[in-house]
């Protein structure tokens, strides 16, 4: 999200400095090669009142560097700048006859700046004048329509492809804003879903588990007493683990059972919890391969994999033996879980909530890394839940 704002905003003081400079670098150009090329033609004939002419060249060239340059700190003084420029060179055109049709091609880029300084009517009227100075600048004798219409015809172009540019990078900005916002929404969309999915695959799962041990002590306190009374101290013991894990994904939302980014170590704990809560009666945990370094990203979401698959053989297949397998090989990193409990059918609609988001949990944490998720069940016959996950994917990859 930070990244998308970062990028917004230099686009937009690079978008801000493009409209200031008119968004004409080659018109800007123009007028400093036709000023030079005019000063430099006076100076080679010596025609008269030929310092005066340079001076006002010079000075005009200096106010359009200086406007260009301070552009923001101008603010309301714009219009004055701009009445300044156009007085300087209107005395070029009355002025200067000898070089008064080279002069009267800097209307073009100058035309540019009255529509970024001036407001749209005062800009309208502004280009009016500009037309007008060079008829009467440009009349004759002898009259030649074409040195008139030609400069004329340049800075009505040039203002209307100045307006078509400045319509384009206006909706240019509108387009990033909405873009910037819906990456925005998505990006909050997707943290709200995986805030769902570590909250279902560690708050929930342990707290159901530890009602589930409740239940079992206040059916036993009567005839088992030492048992029940082992049971409350093992809730106790994991609900003080549930706290220490809220407060770590307050934090950082980084599981605890990480903290040496060991997954076969981390495995091997969650099915020591898992037999405490009596899953089931034989739980195996197995790591095959040489194991191999995975981004904390990759290894916590292989966790809670195994996480919601224990939960889901606890809550729903009254299963007597569960397998966790670990497997590593060159290309990727696989976890399987299987049970011979009750199984169900793949695709059916679910009845529990807590199932179907589990299911779904767990497909969209693998496929964020650009792994394969299958579930194969037979009703009676057990289930087994199969994560891959390729050893390249240094991150998740995500949309947008």
């Amino acid at each position: 999200m930070w990244r998308v704002i970062r990028v917004s905003v230099t686009t937009n003081a690079a978008a801000s400095r493009w409209r200031h400079l008119g968004g004409a670098v080659l018109l800007h150009g123009l007028f400093f090669v036709v000023i030079t090329v005019a000063a430099v033609q006076l100076l080679s004939i010596n025609a008269p009142r030929c310092p005066q002419l340079i001076s006002i060249m010079v000075a005009l060239s200096t106010a359009y560097v200086a406007g260009l340059a301070r552009w923001d700190r101008l603010g309301r003084w714009r219009p004055v700048w701009m009445a300044a420029l156009l007085v300087a060179w209107f005395a070029l055109l009355v002025l200067a006859p000898v070089v008064r049709s080279a002069v009267a091609w800097c209307a073009v880029p100058l035309a540019c700046l009255v529509l970024q300084a001036l407001r749209p009517v005062a800009a309208q009227l502004t280009l009016t004048g500009i037309s007008v100075a060079l008829v009467f600048a440009l009349k004759g004798p002898p009259f030649d329509p074409m040195a008139v219409l030609l400069p004329i015809g340049a800075v009505w172009a040039a203002a209307a492809m100045y307006r078509r540019q400045q319509r384009l990078l206006e909706e240019l900005q509108r387009t990033r804003a909405e873009l910037a916002a819906r990456q925005r929404e998505a990006g909050a969309l997707s943290e709200r879903s995986r805030i769902a999915r570590d909250l279902h695959d560690t708050l929930t799962q342990e707290l159901a588990a530890s009602r589930t041990l409740l239940q079992a002590a206040d059916r036993e306190w009567e005839r088992f007493p030492d048992r029940a009374r082992e049971r409350m101290r093992t809730v106790a013991r994991y609900l003080g683990d549930n706290l220490v894990e809220a407060r770590r994904m307050i934090a950082d939302l980084t599981p605890s059972a990480l903290d040496a980014d060991d997954l076969s170590a981390a495995l091997a704990e969650l099915c020591a919890r898992a037999r405490s809560y009596d899953t089931a009666t034989e739980i195996r945990c197995v790591t095959v391969g040489e194991q191999k370094p995975l981004p904390p990203n990759t290894t916590s979401d292989l966790l809670r994999v195994v996480q919601g698959a224990l939960a889901n053989v606890r809550d729903h297949a009254k299963a007597h033996h569960v397998t966790v397998a670990l497997r590593y090989d060159d290309r990727e990193v696989a976890v399987e879980v299987r049970d011979d409990g009750a199984g169900f059918t793949p695709g059916a609609t679910v009845t529990s909530a807590q199932r179907g988001f589990g299911l779904n949990a767990m497909r969209d944490r693998v496929r964020a890394h650009g792994g394969e998720f299958d579930v194969t069940s037979t009703p009676g016959s057990g289930t087994v839940i199969h994560a891959r996950v390729p050893v390249t994917h240094a991150e998740p990859v995500m949309a947008g």
